[in-house]
């Protein structure tokens, strides 16, 4: 996918960008922002965009906030090379055990922040993925800078779990939620991004994504929808417990060194199993898997599924093990 840094087009997310443009317009720009939303939804294409056009001088166009790709400022974001824009992202850390922003990267954003402005106008400070800031000590050197910020700068928060934030953190910032993309906007996107996909293949895609772009893409090439099959696959064969399918399955997860297909195939299974439960909750009808557990342990269940794969992803265990330790968990009577 398209680095956000480097994407001039914004899908959806209109009035949100009013929203940022009206507050700069104003004269009363807050000084940070918190910009929540789900993964892959365009958050960091949002932030990115309005830290573009503040530091492009907040130009008078249409659709709102849009700087021309050919403009140097645009050009210098998207190579990170502007002298008024830092970007505080994760790095992965020690032995590749998860990505992590780091306490130096922080107090480096907190010095830049207090320096004066190369081109006499804004400092933006983009922070992605800030969640990943779970170290409580990172969180507390951005701290001062909220309580006492030096004039005409911008911290731009982009996050997917703000409640994994400090209450202060929050506090001091401006919250803008962003939703999920429309069925319409999602296939006029999709048929651009994707015109060599079959629309049928696409409308699935954009269904197991939610509205999410980032998710979307993510999915098409970690092959989402042969992953959707597998979890249906497994579901559907609970009560028939095949040793040599689920290691089939394992091996293959395991096998994907980026880890993508691993998070993802549990991402779809979570999501297989919250589906179940909220049309069981509304008296609609569930799937024949579901009667294999009671609905307060298929909940516990997606619960245990998260913390499974997070704790995988994030000490680095064995993905094929994990895998096998989850569809043994289903299957369970």
């Amino acid at each position: 996918m398209t680095d956000p840094r480097a994407t001039p087009d914004l899908a959806g997310h209109d009035a949100a960008a009013l929203t940022l443009r009206d507050a700069a317009r104003s004269g009363r720009l807050h000084h940070a922002w918190l910009i929540c939303g789900a993964p892959g939804i365009g958050k960091a294409t949002l932030a990115w965009r309005f830290a573009r056009w503040l530091l492009a001088g907040m130009p008078d166009t249409t659709p709102p906030l849009f700087v021309d790709p050919a403009s140097p400022v645009f050009r210098r974001v998207a190579a990170d090379t502007h002298a008024d824009c830092f970007t505080l992202e994760p790095h992965t850390g020690d032995k590749g055990v998860k990505r992590v922003l780091r306490v130096d990267d922080a107090r480096d954003a907190v010095r830049f922040l207090t320096q004066t402005a190369a081109e006499g106008g804004w400092r933006v400070v983009v922070m992605d993925e800030a969640e990943r800031a779970d170290q409580a000590q990172v969180q507390n050197t951005l701290l001062k800078t909220l309580e006492e910020p030096p004039p005409k700068t911008v911290l731009l928060l982009v996050c997917s779990a703000p409640q994994k934030l400090l209450p202060t953190i929050r506090s001091r910032c401006r919250r803008l939620d962003l939703n999920p993309l429309s069925a319409a906007e999602m296939e006029t996107l999709l048929a651009r991004l994707l015109p060599e996909v079959a629309a049928g293949e696409r409308r699935r895609l954009a269904t197991l994504s939610a509205g999410s772009p980032g998710r979307t893409m993510a999915l098409m090439e970690a092959g989402g929808l042969a992953l959707q099959d597998a979890v249906e696959s497994s579901l559907a064969a609970l009560a028939k417990a095949e040793e040599a399918r689920d290691h089939a399955l394992a091996d293959r997860l395991a096998m994907d060194r980026t880890g993508g297909a691993f998070a993802i195939f549990f991402g779809l299974l979570r999501g297989a199993i919250a589906v179940a439960l909220r049309d069981a909750a509304r008296g609609r009808p569930a799937p024949a898997w579901m009667v294999r557990h009671p609905l307060a342990v298929w909940a516990g269940l997606w619960d245990r599924l998260g913390t499974l794969a997070d704790d995988t992803e994030r000490l680095n265990l064995d993905r094929k093990q994990a895998v096998l330790t989850g569809l043994s968990w289903l299957a369970r009577p």
